[in-house]
Order: structure tokens, then sequence, then C-alpha cells
């Protein structure tokens, strides 16, 4: 996302998430100073700036339902809202500093080069850790089998000859998380 949609998405966020559920009377935990909750919905703002509007009130409606505080007429916290956020919509790959940070270091590129970097990314979408080296171990072997079947294709395409239909699909998938993983590599390393 470019810092004008980050913007764009920022204010949308504060329209339809936090200002909503201020006009329903949720004030700032009690365990937040107000500089804390301020730099909470900042925070908030600019981990959400991606969700599309529906999404963004469907998360005000489940944010309301599940207020805190004793008499349940608090602001959840932020920790809470970015696990129904994620449940409602996802962030994209390109939207987390984890990913982008793996993908920007050495371990990310050399996925990329070797050709499991499809793998790493599957990997670090459901665990949401830095990799360690028993799991890097574990997902470049994971992606033994698809790398060198890519290899066997390539070869094929470069003898001139043709693949069926669903090689060829699966080749243009595999290319194209592949493609994904560097634009997200640049972006760790422009960001």
């Amino acid at each position: 996302m470019d810092r004008a949609g980050q913007t764009q998405g920022e204010q949308q966020v504060i329209r339809l998430l936090v200002q909503p559920l201020q006009r329903l009377g949720l004030a700032k935990p009690s365990t937040l100073t107000i500089k804390q909750f301020d730099e909470m919905v900042a925070e908030l703002s600019q981990k959400l700036a991606y969700m599309s509007a529906i999404n963004l009130e469907a998360l005000a409606e489940i944010s309301a339902a599940n207020a805190g505080g004793k008499d349940r007429d608090r602001f959840p916290i932020a920790r809470n809202i970015l696990k129904w956020a994620a449940d409602i919509q996802p962030p994209r790959d390109d939207a987390s500093p984890l990913i982008r940070a793996v993908f920007a270091k050495q371990l990310g590129r050399d996925a990329i080069a070797q050709g499991w970097a499809p793998e790493l990314l599957a990997e670090l979408r459901q665990s949401r850790r830095w990799p360690t080296d028993y799991v890097v171990k574990v997902t470049r072997e994971k992606g033994d089998d698809a790398v060198r079947q890519l290899q066997r294709m390539e070869d094929r395409l470069a003898r001139g000859d043709g693949l069926p239909t669903e090689q060829l699909a699966w080749r243009e998938r595999r290319l194209a998380v592949i493609a994904r993983c560097t634009e997200i590599a640049n972006l760790g390393v422009n960001g």
C-alpha cells in the first residue's frame, strides 16, 4: 500500500471503527492513560488501514458487542481488535512487518533464489513467528519436491516440449507466488 492509500485507510479506520465506538459511549480502557489510548488508536489505525469499509463496520459491531471493563463500557484492547480484524479480513502479506522483514533478509532472498519461497510464505502466514533454524530446514525440505518439479517443467519448456494444461496452471501459480515474495522482499528493503 502506498503512502496516500495508507493515510486514506487510517482515516477510514477512525471514521468507521473508532468514532462509532466512541459515539456508543465506550471509554478508554481503565488500564491506559489518555496518551496510551491515543497511541493505541493510532497504531490500530495504521495496522487496520488495509481493511475495506464493510469489514471495518463489521469489526465495529464485533468490538461493540465485546466491550471491555466490568460494566462493558470500555474500548476493547488493541490485541483483541486485531485478532477479530484478522478473522474478518486477514492482512495482505505485504502488510505484515514480519513477512516483509523475513523476505528482506538473506533468508528470504535465499528462499526466492532457491525456489522454496512459497513454502516459507505459507509457514510465516501460519506461524506468525520468525523462523528458527529447524523451521527453515523443515520448510526448505517441504519445498524440495515442488522445486524439482518446477525445474523439470522449465527444462521441458526449454527443449520446446509442451506441458499438460494442469501442469502449466500449477507452474503459473507457483511462479506468481515467487514473484509476490520478490515484491514483498523489495517492500521490506525499501520500507
